[in-house]
């Protein structure tokens, strides 16, 4: 029996469950994929929002401007890159002009600091590639950016180290309240995964399929439906174009196409914002490219899109209220459903608003003295000096054999990500860990070097290795058997 079952390991899900750990509870969460951070928070912007955009007095204005101010000390704590880099909504005419003095009111209201109008010329010194028709600029300077992904891996690693458990590939199917508990049933065919968790308490943070949880448990107030963005990722060469992240004035869909560097050097452009039905349509498009390219180009000067390397795209959830829908209609359920933008910023906050949740049910938490926030960071080969490395490849032979030589990703690393709290179980958790086939090759040269490392440490064939789960295996069989058998 545990006392808290978290259905979702997302960013949401990851982080609640890092700060629920810092308690004398049983934890579990469940997550259907065969990996964590598989949702919304795979395919993100990774920006820290400063708190001007959410209408004041909504849930996403409070836990946006608490989140922004918490996130560099979790990053810190977690070993996670951040960088505090700022931003700027760029407008073009009087009617923008309106949108980004309204922005700055509404900024100030919700407790954001240090925000700046910029005249064109202004912005222009801070950023020389803007547009020269750009006329005016709301700075926020207390705006950052940060890895999605890394962050929630981190978290969800480092609530496991201090005791919480992670059910992988657990789909759930079914919940039943029964007395004093909710069970919860899964139609997982892995042997080692179980089929049922009963649990006290329940936080459904399923984004995408948080209004089909839901319903399982008997609430059908959860109205969300997913809302696809289209990225493109540039090249390393192309980071230092913008040192902001750029904005347009944004629209009743979102912020329109940012133009953004990455924690780890690249140039992200993106993204799109098309409302769909599916919610396993991830799918990139012609037509989302093309308005990416074109909007970014009148954005900012000199985007060399010849240097693209990837496109991907991501769905978030999109409630039907315009706020974050964290509510509890059912006794010990808890829903923290429509978590779109700035979902990834306020997370660190929506932890503590759903922990409070919890205690106001009756929760019993009496605080862990072992607890350890601490989560010691990937040392990264690429980054550190000769004589760090020479100590590195001295202690472990692993870690002088360089496997990705477009992210410079050794051996060492690698084997550290698959057997470190969350263990890497297949290629893309290999990738999102260690940048391993992030590169301009996008693992034509390394994957089949980390297929036999991810065969060999699991201690399983080389032909069931996959890249993203069941039903995504790299290689049909063998062509020929090997000399011992």
């Amino acid at each position: 029996m545990y006392d808290i079952a978290i259905i979702g390991a997302g960013i949401t899900g990851g982080m609640l469950a890092r700060t629920l750990a810092a308690y004398d509870l049983k934890i579990c969460i469940l997550e259907k994929e065969n990996d964590v951070a598989m949702g919304a928070t795979r395919a993100n912007s990774g920006i820290v929002h400063a708190g001007y955009d959410a209408e004041e007095g909504s849930l996403k204005a409070k836990l946006n401007v608490r989140g922004s101010e918490m996130m560099e000390t979790v990053a810190r704590e977690l070993g996670v890159p951040y960088r505090n880099n700022g931003s700027m909504v760029i407008g073009f005419n009087e009617d923008d002009r309106k949108v980004v003095e309204q922005l700055y009111r509404r900024g100030i209201k919700n407790g954001v600091k240090n925000l700046r109008i910029l005249t064109g010329e202004e912005a222009r010194r801070l950023e020389p590639n803007l547009s020269e028709d750009v006329v005016c600029a709301l700075y926020a300077p207390s705006c950052a950016i940060i890895c999605p992904y890394e962050l929630a891996i981190a978290a969800v690693g480092n609530a496991m180290d201090n005791g919480a458990e992670l059910l992988l590939n657990f789909e759930v199917q079914g919940i039943e309240k029964k007395e004093e508990y909710y069970e919860i049933v899964s139609g997982t065919r892995e042997p080692e995964c179980p089929r049922k968790v009963q649990a006290r308490y329940v936080v459904n943070a399923a984004g995408v399929y948080s209004d089909e949880i839901a319903k399982l448990a008997g609430d059908h107030t959860i109205q969300v439906h997913p809302r696809r963005g289209e990225y493109l990722l540039l090249d390393k060469t192309c980071g230092a174009l913008v040192s902001h992240t750029i904005f347009r004035t944004p629209s009743p869909k979102g912020k329109g196409i940012l133009i953004t560097p990455t924690v780890d050097g690249n140039l992200l452009l993106g993204p799109t914002s098309v409302d769909r039905e599916d919610k396993e349509d991830t799918a990139t498009t012609a037509e989302g490219i093309a308005r990416i390219m074109e909007q970014a180009g009148e954005n900012v000067r000199n985007i060399p899109f010849q240097k693209v390397i990837t496109s991907f795209s991501g769905l978030r959830a999109a409630g039907n209220t315009g706020d974050f829908i964290i509510t509890s209609h059912r006794p010990g359920f808890i829903n923290a459903a429509g978590i779109e933008s700035p979902g990834l910023t306020a997370a660190p906050a929506i932890a503590e608003y759903i922990t409070d949740m919890l205690k106001d049910q009756g929760l019993k938490m009496e605080a862990r003295a072992d607890y350890q926030p601490i989560r010691k960071p990937v040392y990264a080969f690429r980054e550190a000096s000769v004589e760090e490395k020479n100590e590195m490849i001295r202690k472990d032979k692993a870690y002088g054999r360089v496997v990705c030589r477009c992210e410079t990703v050794t051996e060492g690393e690698i084997l550290a990500a698959i057997h470190t709290n969350p263990p890497a179980r297949d290629l893309d958790g290999i990738k999102r860990r260690t940048r391993a086939q992030m590169g301009r090759c996008q693992g034509g040269f390394c994957m089949p070097h980390i297929a036999e490392l991810l065969a060999r440490e699991l201690g399983i064939p080389c032909e069931t290795v996959t890249k993203s789960g069941p039903g995504s295996e790299i290689s049909m069989g063998r062509t020929k058997e090997s000399r011992e058998s």
